[in-house]
C-alpha cells in the first residue's frame, strides 16, 4: 500500500476507512473545496436507489407515474441532507456508499409511510393484512372472519400502540424496510428495533386475544416470530 492510500485510509481521529469511503467523507465533509461536486455525485447514486425502492414497492404504495418519480427525488434530496449532516458519524464498519443507501431506503419507507397514514387512518389491502397477521404469529382466519380481522388490525395499530411501536410495526411489518435502513434513520440499533418490534406484536396480539380474535398464544411464540425478521 502506498503513502498516498495509506493517508486516504486514515483520517482525522484515527479512523481507517477504504480509499473510496475515505474520499467520500473528504469530500462531503463542510469547508471541502468539492463539496458541491460530491453532493451530485452522491445524488445521482441516491436517486437510482430511490427510483428502485419506489419501483419496488407500488404495487402495494398505490403511488404511480410522476407522484412516484416525485416521492424518489424528495427521498433522495433529504438523505442527502441528512447525510452530509451525519458524515461526522461515519465510522467505517460498512462501505460508505452501503452506510448512505440505508439513508435513502428509509426516506423512501418513510414517504410511502406517509402515504399510507394520511387522514390518519389505516386502510390494510389483504397483503399488508396478511402481513401484519403474519407479524404477531396469527393463523389464516376463514374467510368470513377476514375482513373483521383486518379492521381489528386496523384499530389496534391506531389506537394500541405508541407512536415508536406504530413506526417501527408499520415500517418492518407491513413496508417491509430493512431493520439496518430503522436504525440508522431512528439513530437506534438493531436490538432497539427488536425490542419495539417485541412490544408492538405482545400488544398487538393482547388486543386480539382480548377481543376473540386469536387463541391466548405463549411469549415464546412471539419471540420465535420476531426472529424470523432478523434481515
Amino acid at each position: 500500500m502506498t503513502t498516498s492510500e495509506i493517508s486516504e485510509r486514515v483520517l482525522a481521529g484515527g479512523r481507517s476507512f477504504d480509499p473510496e469511503s475515505a474520499a467520500w467523507v473528504r469530500e462531503l465533509s463542510p469547508g471541502s473545496a468539492t463539496f458541491d461536486d460530491a453532493c451530485r455525485r452522491l445524488y445521482a447514486l441516491l436517486i437510482k436507489i430511490a427510483r428502485r425502492e419506489t419501483a419496488r414497492r407500488s404495487s402495494v404504495s398505490r403511488i404511480s407515474g410522476p407522484e412516484l418519480e416525485d416521492l424518489a427525488h424528495q427521498a433522495a434530496a433529504d438523505a442527502l441532507m441528512r447525510i452530509t449532516h451525519k458524515i461526522g458519524e461515519f465510522r467505517g464498519d460498512a462501505r460508505f456508499t452501503t452506510w448512505a443507501f440505508k439513508f435513502v431506503i428509509f426516506e423512501v419507507s418513510t414517504k410511502l409511510g406517509r402515504h399510507f397514514w394520511r387522514d390518519h387512518r389505516v386502510s390494510l389491502d389483504q397483503d399488508e393484512t396478511n402481513h401484519a397477521r403474519a407479524a404477531v404469529g396469527d393463523e389464516p382466519p376463514h374467510q368470513a372472519q377476514a375482513l373483521e380481522l383486518r379492521a381489528a388490525l386496523t384499530h389496534a395499530i391506531e389506537n394500541v400502540l405508541t407512536e415508536h411501536q406504530r413506526t417501527v410495526f408499520v415500517a418492518v411489518a407491513i413496508d417491509n424496510v430493512p431493520m439496518d435502513a430503522l436504525a440508522a434513520r431512528l439513530d437506534t440499533n438493531r436490538n432497539a428495533i427488536y425490542k419495539s418490534m417485541f412490544d408492538a406484536r405482545r400488544n398487538i396480539r393482547a388486543y386480539l386475544v382480548a377481543n376473540d380474535f386469536m387463541g391466548s398464544r405463549t411469549s415464546r411464540g412471539v419471540s420465535n416470530g420476531i426472529a424470523t425478521d432478523r434481515r
